[in-house]
């Protein structure tokens, strides 16, 4: 399979499964299955697409690359702090046992967008660190990858530090 299409397939397919695994039992993506007491914020979409569209970049890059996924503290590290940032407060068992209902409402909900930002931010280094990496050469291209300079999917100035 071409290098570009299996790229732009793991981070198509990276997105969605992102969004539906963070977005369900949040209930930020209405279904049957889940509620919440308080109603979804403008920002807890924002960061769902945010780091939804990240963690599909970051999974791609292992495409290009041509390595294994990534082990699964790299996979749900964002993905568990971004699911403290869009769920409801009082909704989250963890926290009301922690805090009480009327803690997670006024001390974990104003906490919430600094989460998100967290979870974005997190996702992002990992992003950049990855592609710096490949830059560089310490992610090996698979061996039909040389054959074509743009077939990684990077500008050829780009790949292994030319």
């Amino acid at each position: 399979m071409n290098p570009r299409y299996a790229s732009a397939a793991t981070s198509s397919i990276s997105t969605w499964s992102t969004a539906l695994v963070i977005g369900i039992p949040t209930d930020v993506l209405p279904n049957p299955w889940f509620g919440r007491e308080i109603c979804v914020r403008a920002l807890d979409v924002i960061v769902l697409v945010a780091l939804s569209a990240v963690t599909g970049a970051l999974l791609a890059t292992y495409a290009v690359a041509g390595a294994p996924a990534p082990g699964p503290r790299v996979r749900i590290g964002s993905g568990i702090i971004g699911w403290f940032a869009i769920g409801c407060p009082v909704c989250n068992k963890l926290v009301v046992t922690l805090l009480g209902v009327s803690g997670a409402t006024s001390t974990f909900a104003p906490v919430q967008p600094v989460l998100g930002v967290a979870a974005v931010a997190l996702a992002t280094t990992a992003l950049v660190i990855r592609v710096r990496a490949i830059r560089r050469g310490e992610c090996p291209l698979p061996a039909g990858n040389h054959s074509s300079p743009t077939a990684s999917g990077l500008r050829p100035d780009l790949r292994r530090g030319e």
